[in-house]
């Protein structure tokens, strides 16, 4: 256009409006009858002049240049003429032309080239980059100039976008349908390039860093305008499919986009989540069914778990969590602010479209578990402060308990948390009680509708008291630590630390408590279920669960599980784990038994039938009042007396044993729980039943044979007990035989017995004919059974050399038993408990009825009263301080008959008499 001149700016201007829009025919139709170089060289001319255009002109020829324009930008192979065409159409012409029409006229045509050229540009960068250095400026200046190239076409797409939001207050979406997906795929180009630098421009990426920067900041710029952009978008009901789909397409990009910027800014990568989950809540009546929720919910649980990892090693790293101006502490205050601000948005998101969540439940699933496996009685927590641990979950966890209670309703989330075949790896196991314990915290709450769904169970998945029971056995570790968590602190008390054991099941006991009526047999059959389980420390739960319902439950419920429990161990086929753990819960059971329906199953189970007997093995005597304890007492011990005489009587094989056993095995009940119950006539009978039956030991048989050592191992412990009256020469008799029997290393069980017995010993006074016999070979078995390899046969044998030691008049057997320096070293560490012998399965709790509540069981009419609990805990210590004072008595008797009494014996034996003269009027006045 040299033509024109260009002497003065002002009188070019008067020329062209003189023409009458002669300059702009002239270029609307200059250059193309030229060749191609002319026609280039035209078009810079072209161009140069054209950016000098005043507003007026522009507005005037917009329909006939801007044709010209795009035709140029489409078939211009320049990237410096392309961005000048771009700049020159969004600063000159964009202004003017109509909002309605932009797509068409515009937006179409221009960014699918755009594009285009952008890709282009990238793909050069990362080639170019190898050959980058210090030393090649060509390369230089090249990659400089591309990446200049790219920062300026990001500033025209801003100012595109920056007018539609000036020149609009509603942005139909259908105007600028190829806007909004053009401009994202170019940001994130951008990020990506960005994030990537460090390996694209390796050692060298000082070179090109101050570009790299504006390049991010532009994209940056250009993302937070767009957002604006689509906040002033509307989407009705009667709304156009593609710009439903535009929108959707928006929303995953972005999604795409925070994965991308998660690592480089935060605030920046909150945002983007902020304006995603606004803009899915804004149009969710219209695109709630085409939006890729899965991906949505797993891209925020990943930044979730990102953030929380990141929050608990700033945690470990800050050494004084309260200094204000400790820059880890004020970067972990930053990152607990930000999981706080994902979890939120989860919490939104869910509440909003959890009808869409199927898929997603089993991520939210493991964000909980994840998160729970961090912290506290979890093997895996994080080392952190107790300080640190209250400021996460005050501000983070505290927003995943509603989460929670919207996913309580979820149909898919229970299967999914209750799913029959989880297979969750060994460090999931308690976070999955953990939050099973959550959830039934919150069902009572709940209509009975979810509470159902929770609590019942089919093909696919468990219910949610057979899931904690199940669960409950896969982590022994974390039971057999000595962890305690933060009480519970009633009124007027202080806060006591609880084990986690005891948490668990107070939390169950709980939620029992508020069980629907409806639920019951679910609870049966989990109860049951759990009691039958191989694994101790589910069955001990489950029995501490079922004794906390038959103390707050009606006595008529409690009855009931007695008579059924009772079935079923009699309907057991022989001796089992379940049968050991069933034998367990009735006699805990019996104690909480209403004194009326004890009789009836006293009446029930009678001790006289022969398939009742064994019954009574598994009964505590104690649990009845004293006047049904003396009359049942006196039964039984008839019964097994009798039972005994028969085996005597008869051909003694081992075929019989069985029977024998059960009647031992009931009077060594007898023995133990109603010893004092039993008067002179029947203590007689039994003694000399057990010294008549041991005269049939067979050394051999104990080790082959199972049925004798059971035979074996019960004589034993009723020798024990009735020690102070049994006849010294079947002592001597007794101790030789277990002096060959440890030799032969029998059975464990048989050995635990033999230990009973000695510690027995250490009460009895022997006499000098026969303690050169008897005291001997106590020594021998202590030291065999001293240096066993079975740690818990090593404790045993420990703890009954300790009791003899303290109790044995015979101080020369126990520097005999110390002959070894490793004995005695063991005996020392023991008594100065320096070193741990054994370590516990598990952490069992107290019985969990102490606990209380205000939620009963209805009462059915007219119901029987069960006895106080704490009737019950008085006579027990009555009982006791009557047998400690009866086995005093029984050692001073003994003692009388082999040595002279002291002077003073029978001054203080007067005074004695007088106390009891006291205690008598007491009881009678009472």
């Amino acid at each position: 256009m040299v033509w024109c001149g260009r002497s003065s700016l002002k009188a070019f201007w008067e020329g062209v409006l003189s023409c009458g829009g002669s300059l702009a025919n002239s270029f609307v139709s200059g250059g193309v009858r030229m060749s191609q170089n002319g026609a280039v060289a035209t078009n810079g001319v072209m161009l140069e002049e054209l950016s000098s255009w005043p507003e007026e002109i522009c507005r005037r020829e917009l329909p006939s240049v801007l044709p010209r324009l795009l035709s140029m930008y489409q078939c211009s192979e320049s990237w410096i003429e392309h961005i000048r065409i771009l700049k020159i159409i969004v600063e000159m012409f964009l202004p003017h032309m109509n909002h309605l029409t932009l797509e068409e006229t515009l937006f179409s045509q221009i960014l699918p080239k755009t594009i285009q050229l952008f890709d282009g540009m990238i793909c050069e960068l990362t080639s170019e980059a190898r050959e980058l250095s210090s030393q090649n400026l060509e390369i230089q200046i090249t990659i400089r100039n591309i990446l200049q190239t790219m920062v300026q076409i990001i500033g025209s797409l801003t100012g595109c976008v920056h007018h539609v939001c000036a020149t609009q207050e509603s942005i139909i979406l259908g105007n600028i349908h190829s806007l909004p997906s053009f401009i994202l795929h170019i940001i994130k180009s951008t990020f990506v390039h960005c994030k990537n630098s460090e390996s694209v421009y390796s050692g060298r990426l000082h070179l090109v860093s101050d570009l790299l920067q504006t390049l991010f900041k532009e994209a940056y710029s250009l993302q937070k305008q767009l957002m604006e952009l689509l906040d002033m978008v509307c989407l009705g009901p009667s709304e156009d499919e593609n710009s439903i789909l535009t929108m959707v397409e928006v929303i995953h990009s972005l999604m795409d986009i925070c994965s991308v910027i998660s690592s480089m800014d935060k605030a920046f990568h909150a945002n983007t989540w902020k304006f995603i989950i606004k803009q899915s809540l804004k149009h969710q009546s219209v695109i709630r069914s085409q939006l890729k929720h899965k991906e949505i919910i797993s891209s925020l649980c990943e930044d979730i778990l990102f953030s929380f990892h990141s929050c608990l090693q700033l945690a470990e790293q800050t050494t004084e969590p309260a200094a204000q101006d400790n820059a880890d502490y004020r970067l972990f205050q930053k990152t607990l602010k930000l999981c706080r601000f994902f979890a939120n948005s989860l919490l939104h998101y869910t509440k909003e479209f959890l009808p869409f969540l199927p898929d997603s439940c089993r991520t939210l699933h493991q964000l909980y578990l994840q998160i729970y496996s961090k912290f506290p009685p979890c093997l895996y927590t994080a080392k952190i402060s107790k300080v640190q641990q209250e400021e996460i979950a005050g501000t983070f966890l505290v927003v995943l308990d509603p989460l929670l209670s919207q996913l309580l309703k979820s149909q898919s989330f229970v299967q999914t948390v209750l799913a029959s075949k989880l297979d969750l790896p060994h460090e999931l196991q308690l976070p999955q009680v953990l939050l099973l314990v959550v959830v039934v915290d919150k069902l009572p709450s709940q209509p009975e509708d979810v509470q159902t769904l929770w609590c019942t169970e089919d093909m696919t998945r468990m219910s949610i008291l057979k899931a904690i029971f199940y669960n409950f056995g896969q982590f022994s570790g974390e039971l057999s630590l000595p962890a305690h968590l933060q009480g519970v602190k009633g009124k007027g008390q202080a806060e006591v630390p609880v084990t986690l054991y005891q948490r668990i099941c107070v939390h169950l006991c709980t939620f029992v408590a508020s069980l629907h009526p409806t639920l019951f047999p679910e609870l049966d059959a989990a109860l049951l279920n759990a009691v039958l389980s191989t694994n101790m420390s589910t069955s001990l739960l489950a029995m501490d669960v079922w004794c906390f319902l038959a103390r707050y439950g009606t006595a008529e419920l409690g009855a009931h599980h007695v008579t059924l429990v009772a079935h079923l161990i009699k309907s057991c086929p022989g001796r089992c784990v379940q049968l050991t753990n069933l034998s367990v819960l009735l006699r805990r059971l019996f104690f909480f038994m209403a004194p009326a329906h004890q009789v009836e199953f006293i009446q029930k189970f009678s001790p006289r039938e022969a398939d009742n007997l064994h019954l009574w093995q598994y009964i505590s005597f104690q649990a009845l009042p004293a006047d049904l304890r003396k009359q049942v007492t006196c039964e039984v011990t008839g019964v097994c007396t009798a039972q005994c005489r028969k085996w005597l009587s008869g051909s003694h094989t081992l075929a019989e044993l069985d029977s024998l056993n059960t009647a031992l095995s009931v009077l060594l009940t007898v023995c133990n729980s109603a010893g004092e119950a039993l008067d002179s006539r029947q203590l007689t009978a039994v003694t000399e039943v057990v010294g008549q039956l041991w005269a049939f030991i067979n050394v051999e048989q104990i080790i082959s044979q199972p049925h004798v050592q059971q035979a074996f191992s019960l004589l034993l412990q009723l020798l024990a007990f009735f020690i102070q009256t049994v006849d010294l020469q079947l002592i001597s008799q007794v101790v030789n035989v277990l002096t060959l029997v440890i030799k032969l290393e029998p059975p464990d069980h048989v050995s635990l017995a033999v230990l009973d017995f000695l510690s027995s010993l250490g009460k009895l006074y022997i006499s000098q004919t026969l303690r050169d016999k008897v005291l001997p070979s106590l020594s021998c078995i202590v030291a065999s059974l001293m240096v066993n390899r079975n740690w818990l046969l090593e404790q045993h044998t420990l703890e009954a050399f300790t009791q003899f030691a303290e109790g044995t008049k015979h101080e020369e057997i126990v520097s005999q038993c110390l002959g070894s320096e490793e004995i005695k070293n063991k005996v020392v560490s023991f008594l100065e408990k320096t070193e741990s012998v054994g370590e516990t399965e598990a952490a069992t709790a107290d019985n969990s009825g102490e606990q209380k509540t205000d939620t009963f069981w209805e009462p059915v009419a007219k119901p029987c009263t069960k006895r106080a609990r704490q009737e019950l805990l008085l006579e027990e210590e009555y009982r006791s301080a009557f047998q400690t004072a009866t086995r005093a008595l029984e050692t001073t008797e003994a003692l009388l008959k082999h040595s002279r009494a002291p002077a003073w014996l029978l001054s203080e034996l007067g005074a004695l008499q007088e106390r009891i003269e006291k205690l008598k009027c007491c009881v009678l006045r009472g």
